[in-house]
């Protein structure tokens, strides 16, 4: 019997407020682990097995009130083999409180989402992802082309769905 891990951490923006309600998820290369979802002060705990490297992204459920408010975020290659902390600041979507890194890290988040959107996997995503990615305000342009790569993207995954 495979031994577990702890991952755990608190989800605030950045003024510090805690996010209730963000989606946690672990992946093991493309495998979704588990998932579970912030509390009312933005903390989470999660136990996966022990093992190979893992994927841990935040963001929110097409489903619950807050689909819309606040960018994803993604920590790739985490070693598994230990508890871990992992705290995160998300921005809230129309804003730029986080900064060009802030981002990046979102574009990272998009980026992962995309590859499980292709696959046909989480279609609804597709809507809040172009919804979410509208108001960028990118100041570089490699990072609007990449904006504009994803928002092409998941319009054609909409136009796809049933």
């Amino acid at each position: 019997m495979a031994e577990n891990i702890t991952i755990s951490g608190q989800v605030r923006s950045y003024d510090q407020t805690p996010i209730f309600m963000i989606k946690v998820t672990v992946y093991r290369d493309r495998q979704n682990v588990a998932h579970v979802f912030t509390n009312e002060e933005g903390k989470y705990t999660i136990s996966v097995p022990m093992g190979e490297p893992i994927t841990v992204r935040f963001d929110t459920h097409h489903s619950i009130t807050n689909a819309g408010d606040w960018h994803p975020s993604v920590v790739a290659n985490v070693d598994a083999t230990h508890d871990i902390v992992l705290n995160r600041f998300l921005f809230r979507v129309g804003t730029d409180e986080g900064g060009q890194t802030g981002f990046v890290d979102a574009l990272t988040a998009y980026q992962f989402c995309a590859m499980w959107t292709a696959e046909g996997l989480e279609p609804e995503y597709a809507e809040s992802a172009v919804r979410r990615l509208g108001p960028f305000k990118l100041t570089t342009r490699v990072l609007q082309d990449i904006r504009q790569v994803l928002q092409e993207h998941f319009v054609k995954q909409i136009e796809v769905q049933p």
